[in-house]
């Protein structure tokens, strides 16, 4: 009698194998996704408290408590917009060479699954791949979380610019159209599968797609919006923070 065939091998490294109890899938790694977990926090902690505090401290008396909330305002308006349709159109199912398809990211079957990047598998003409998936070793809730941080902190920092300058109603309802029709372009087309990603350009630190994105729109928001004697500082300030955290990210 023949012996029964050996049981498929597990595409999985030995090294990141839960094999700790039946409810840990085979693909998830702790420690992969305690770091991601950690990194996330770490920026948030950029965000809230670390520029609410910043933005409340460097204008006038009488425009600090708006300009802390400005910044907590726009946190908190991201991690809603992205959970509900934002993460989609930046990491989802191509829609356009350049945004995805928007449908919120806030089912359980979603969120625990593997994650995945891109969610769409590009072919050439001749079906042959494009650009391969990539498939870390934990949760699309840990990718959910720990891109949104760096959707909100994208906003605090052209935020940054119009200090002093903007109406908080108008802030409330720039938030979530710059994330829609900006953030989301950008994110899609070089991180989440669109047309750059797929010609190879790489962006490991966000320098075009929070960085630049943010500097740009900071510099052309702060010039449309009303000019007042503080306005000149924080016009500079910001050109002077992001050509700061530009040389950080050459450097690194």
């Amino acid at each position: 009698m023949a012996a029964p065939a050996p049981p498929p091998p597990n595409p999985v490294p030995i090294a990141y194998q839960a094999n700790t109890s039946a409810a840990v899938p085979d693909w998830l790694n702790k420690g992969d996704n305690a770091w991601q977990m950690v990194s996330a926090t770490l920026v948030g902690l950029q965000s809230v408290p670390g520029l609410v505090i910043l933005y409340g401290s460097v204008v006038k008396k009488k425009w600090a408590v708006n300009s802390a909330f400005m910044a907590l305002y726009a946190f908190a308006a991201v991690v809603l917009c992205w959970v509900t349709w934002a993460y989609r159109m930046s990491f989802g199912d191509k829609l356009l060479p350049f945004w995805g398809k928007a449908s919120p990211a806030l089912g359980q079957k979603f969120l625990i699954k593997q994650a995945v990047l891109p969610e769409t598998t590009h072919h050439y003409k001749n079906h042959t791949v494009e650009t391969p998936t990539a498939t870390p070793f934990y949760p699309m809730a840990s990718m959910v979380w720990f891109q949104c941080v760096f959707a909100a902190i994208t906003l605090i920092l052209l935020a940054g610019s119009v200090l002093g300058r903007m109406n908080f109603r108008a802030w409330m309802m720039f938030v979530p159209l710059w994330l829609t029709f900006s953030y989301t372009v950008g994110a899609f087309s070089l991180w989440g599968g669109g047309f750059l990603f797929h010609w190879g350009v790489m962006d490991y630190s966000g320098g075009y797609v929070i960085h630049l994105s943010s500097g740009i729109a900071g510099l052309t928001t702060a010039y449309w919006c009303e000019r007042d004697e503080f306005g000149s500082v924080v016009f500079s300030g910001a050109a002077i923070l992001e050509s700061q955290r530009e040389s950080e990210r050459t450097i690194n």
